[in-house]
């Protein structure tokens, strides 16, 4: 039986302390490109190019936005969370597009929260956002979510990866990696070794978890495939890599969120509309 899907919006950067705001206008404008992929069906079928077949259309509902509190983050934490869960209890796969990536933890923890047995987190990103907590950033930041996914009862480092991390990082950040055991896949080896073979490393890792939630920070990709982000570190994953990681491992996953795109730094919605390429080939391949 094909599954269903539910998009929620985000429209929040309260948290995001560095970096650019602008992320809480992403929703929206993410919205706009998805309804060029969602104009393609017939009959129920959609031509999915990439994998060289017809595919059925996934069937995605509009949530609208999450009951954001702005200038509220705790608030809009448990909204978010609320949010997902509600999704996941349902039966739904949730689609969450932020927003920045203070959201990244509160869409883990709405998916633990409505699920039995072990969750896997995979991690898209160009940081390791691992900070426990600062006096600039407090302890739930952009910088924080993979932290305290890690905190949550369920939630165990020996399913987790994280990928496309690159350039610089705090020196406690990659000592707390080798202490919890942490998967970490800089963007170097991707470009070293390719999507199929890390894809392979990370189905791997997640394989013994009961569930799968997938968090990608736009930042990931490269800013010159994605100059809509809340920060720039040269050096990422491109779009066609992304797109294929997406393929590969959608149908392993239970739910997705794109965090930090930021419509005020974008060319010409470059980033949103990769943004909502990769939603909908989520969605079309985890069916």
């Amino acid at each position: 039986m094909s599954r269903a899907f539910d998009l929620w919006g985000v429209p929040f950067d309260g948290g995001a302390t560095l970096g650019w705001p602008g992320a809480r206008y992403a929703p929206d404008r993410v919205r706009r490109a998805l309804s060029w992929m969602l104009m393609r069906e017939e009959d129920g079928m959609v031509r999915a190019v990439d994998a060289g077949e017809d595919l059925p259309m996934p069937q995605i509902d509009d949530r609208g936005d999450v009951d954001v509190v702005p200038h509220e983050l705790q608030a809009t934490i448990d909204a978010t969370s609320e949010a997902v869960a509600g999704s996941v209890r349902a039966g739904r796969v949730p689609l969450v597009v932020g927003g920045e990536d203070s959201l990244f933890f509160p869409s883990v923890r709405g998916f633990h929260d409505a699920v039995d047995g072990s969750v896997g987190v995979i991690h898209f990103d160009a940081h390791f956002d691992l900070l426990d907590e600062s006096r600039r950033q407090g302890r739930y930041s952009h910088s924080s979510g993979m932290r305290r996914s890690l905190e949550l009862e369920r939630v165990s480092a020996e399913h987790c990866v994280q990928v496309g991390t690159r350039t610089f990082n705090f020196p406690s950040s990659a000592a707390f990696v080798e202490d919890v055991g942490l998967l970490q896949i800089p963007a170097v080896e991707v470009h070293e070794q390719g999507v199929e073979r890390v894809a392979e490393r990370m189905a791997e890792r997640v394989a013994g978890a009961d569930h799968v939630f997938w968090s990608f920070d736009i930042d990931v990709i490269d800013p010159a495939h994605a100059p809509g982000a809340g920060a720039h570190e040269p050096g990422g994953l491109t779009s066609r890599q992304a797109l294929d990681f997406v393929r590969l491992l959608a149908p392993r996953c239970d739910g997705f969120g794109v965090m930090e795109v930021n419509p005020m730094m974008d060319f010409r919605d470059m980033t949103s509309t990769l943004a909502a390429y990769l939603i909908f080939s989520f969605a079309v391949h985890a069916a």
